[in-house]
């Protein structure tokens, strides 16, 4: 190691203790083990400009040890991203740009919010599909305009999570290209040894997934690190995972301990370790002006990148105009012109039709008109109906397809998914059952915190699948999923319904989830209900008693709507006025102004809300005298409409709370 790189690499290393010191908390272990590995990346291989962090063909990295966040500030730092010396002084401070763990959208040059182990080793996969896709669809012979490899550094936390599992096997049998991650194996977890639960050989493991492995037995040799970073690139057909032996708390006095994970090392612990690698004894935050200007180097590396990356594009656009207007448009995220005009329409009197077999119609026109939508479920398209037709299985051997084949890889479909979302380009959705949900939370909560536009679809939405039984049929979920900050959900109550919630959905920030059905639901007259408009804002009111204001309000979303339009009559029968208030999506009410949401759920009227899942969050609008039907229970087996019934979802079940939550008042003649 001649002085500069040492001088670079105990800078990396310095800076990160530093950190850690003065907020007196972090991870200062990984840092420590882990730099040299990281430098050489950033200074011999990664492809970056940090003058302009989304340069669109840049190499993608992602630390999804996330806990090491000092080391990737100080990389931001020295390298020369807008992270000034002021904020890696405020690490983990309120406020600052250096926050805990790296946060997409915070800090530039953070590709992707890490922290939850194996989380980022999965967003790298999706990064690198993403990726693939677009070089397929755009690149041209002479003409590489999509020309960018992943890379990531994991832990052995991460691969012990079964989410980085299922990534890996999945980018092994898709044969996942130009993806390389640097595996920080330093046999040290926050409990103490790995070997307390994770002795397998990881690189077999991987290596039966259909990955190529490599082996770096000094964590501190950089020309044993850069040898097999080069061999890994002269393999990009597959995906490849390079072990280096390092050793966590590197010099410290802490060395190969638990204790050097997650705790400050101290003031004489870090003067120690400083000492032991020739630092000289220096206020803190010191870089010797010779790794400053070497690391720095990088911003005149990226400007030349991106330089002539913007003479090939230039050369592209003018050789294949429609192709770079489409790219553009898509790396920026917008929506063609008329994208939503092919959507379908279902007039009265349509045959009873399932949600999920609307959304399925709905998914076919999407495809046509934007063609950057790619995604699949995870082993459940037959029932899930998210095949588009025509248009191929996608693969990294056959990038011409739009269908993703997941496997039974809920949860890394999820963190997958967002990965797309993450690379831009493309429109990445998902497709499970609603109960599988809870498999992939972690990544839709991830999902919500990068604010990224991905699309779930979530079929079998309550007990009224049937016979499948409880195991199979959602109760809590549907509550679970709303108490998401930023995440939107929809429960449509018919076809016409659905197509709204897809089109506030595709135009909306943020992610989307589609809640739908398995049994057929009648299908609902457009022209006698204000579907369209009322979807949009989340909630409306479908239907007015007739001779009069209303006495009582119901309150439903999906199947549950139409039961509440058949209590309706039910009520008009007996002298009881009643509006049917449907509200597809909370999210989208809750953005309405005060006056709209007086309008649809006046004060003063009793209220009655249906729903076939955990009354959970209901009382929120039905207040504190209103009832709330609903499932504080799990599901039995059998046909779906006897196990609604038998559940209290009948006519008479809610004509009856109606009339016990009304009183006098629910005629309409005292308000």
């Amino acid at each position: 190691m001649n002085r500069v790189d040492e001088l670079s690499v105990n800078a990396l290393r310095f800076l990160s203790v530093d950190m850690v010191e003065k907020a007196k908390s972090g991870h200062p272990g990984l840092p420590l083990g882990a730099a040299p590995m990281a430098y050489v990346l950033w200074d011999r291989h990664l492809r970056h400009d940090p003058s302009s962090p989304k340069w669109p063909d840049r190499d993608r990295f992602v630390l999804s040890a996330g806990h090491g966040s000092a080391l990737l500030y100080s990389l931001l730092h020295l390298t020369g991203y807008d992270l000034p010396l002021s904020e890696i002084e405020r690490f983990r401070q309120l406020g600052s740009r250096t926050p805990g763990h790296p946060e997409y959208g915070h800090t530039p040059g953070v590709e992707a919010t890490t922290g939850p182990l194996g989380q980022g080793f999965a967003n790298a996969v999706g990064m690198a599909l993403a990726a693939h896709a677009l070089a397929g669809r755009f690149n041209r012979p002479g003409h590489a305009i999509v020309d960018h490899w992943t890379y990531g550094i994991c832990s052995d936390g991460d691969l012990m999570e079964g989410v980085a599992s299922e990534a890996a096997a999945f980018a092994g049998s898709m044969g996942a290209r130009r993806l390389v991650f640097l595996y920080d194996d330093n046999h040290v977890s926050l409990e103490g040894p790995t070997s307390y639960s994770f002795t397998e050989d990881v690189g077999r493991r991987f290596e039966s997934y259909g990955w190529r492995v490599d082996h770096v037995e000094e964590g501190n040799d950089l020309d044993a690190i850069d040898a097999a970073l080069r061999a890994a690139k002269e393999h990009p057909e597959v995906p490849s995972l390079i072990r280096v032996r390092t050793h966590i708390g590197f010099a410290s006095p802490r060395q190969d301990t638990k204790e050097a994970h997650g705790e400050p090392l101290g003031p004489e612990g870090a003067a120690a370790t400083k000492a032991k690698l020739g630092w000289p004894a220096s206020p803190p935050f010191f870089v010797p002006p010779e790794a400053r200007q070497h690391l720095g180097e990088a911003r005149a590396r990226g400007a030349r990148w991106s330089a002539e990356w913007n003479e090939r594009w230039t050369a592209y656009r003018a050789a294949f105009p429609e192709e770079a207007k489409e790219l553009d448009r898509r790396l920026k995220g917008e929506l063609p012109a008329g994208w939503d005009a092919g959507l379908p329409r279902y007039a009265g009197g349509t045959p009873p039709m399932a949600t999920r077999d609307a959304s399925t119609q709905v998914l076919q026109a999407l495809a046509r008109s934007l063609p950057g939508l790619l995604g699949g479920s995870a082993d459940l398209a037959p029932s899930t109906r998210t095949l588009l037709d025509g248009s191929g299985d996608f693969s990294f051997r056959d990038e011409s397809g739009r269908n993703l084949h997941y496997g039974v890889r809920e949860h890394a479909m999820g963190a997958m998914v967002n990965g797309m979302a993450l690379h831009g380009g493309v429109r990445p959705y998902g497709a499970t059952f609603l109960i599988f949900s809870d498999y992939e939370r972690p990544a839709l909560r991830l999902s919500a915190m990068m604010r990224l536009p991905t699309l779930m679809v979530f079929t079998h939405d309550s007990i009224g699948l049937g016979e499948d039984g409880p195991t199979h049929q959602p109760v809590e979920q549907l509550a679970g999923l709303r108490a998401i900050p930023g995440y939107t959900v929809f429960r449509p109550a018919d076809a016409n319904e659905l197509v709204e919630c897809w089109r506030s959905a595709i135009g909306r920030p943020g992610p989307s989830a589609f809640v739908l059905t398995r049994q057929k639901l009648p299908v609902l007259d457009p022209v006698r209900y204000p579907i369209r408009e009322g979807s949009a804002r989340g909630a409306y009111v479908l239907s007015e008693p007739s001779g009069g204001p209303p006495g009582v309000l119901l309150l439903a979303t999906g199947s549950e709507v139409s039961l509440c339009l058949a209590a309706q009559l039910e009520l008009a029968g007996g002298g009881i006025r009643a509006r049917v208030v449907s509200m597809p999506s909370w999210e989208l009410f809750d953005e309405q102004d005060a006056t709209y949401r007086a309008a649809v759920l006046p004060e003063g009227i009793p209220r009655v809300a249906v729903e076939a899942a955990s009354p959970f969050g209901w009382e929120r609008y039905v207040g504190p005298d209103g009832r709330i039907l609903g499932l504080p229970r799990f599901g039995a087996s059998g046909p779906g409409p006897q196990v609604m019934e038998s559940l209290g979802f009948s006519v008479a079940n809610v004509v009856r709370l109606v009339r016990e939550v009304a009183g006098p008042s629910a005629t309409g003649t005292s308000r």
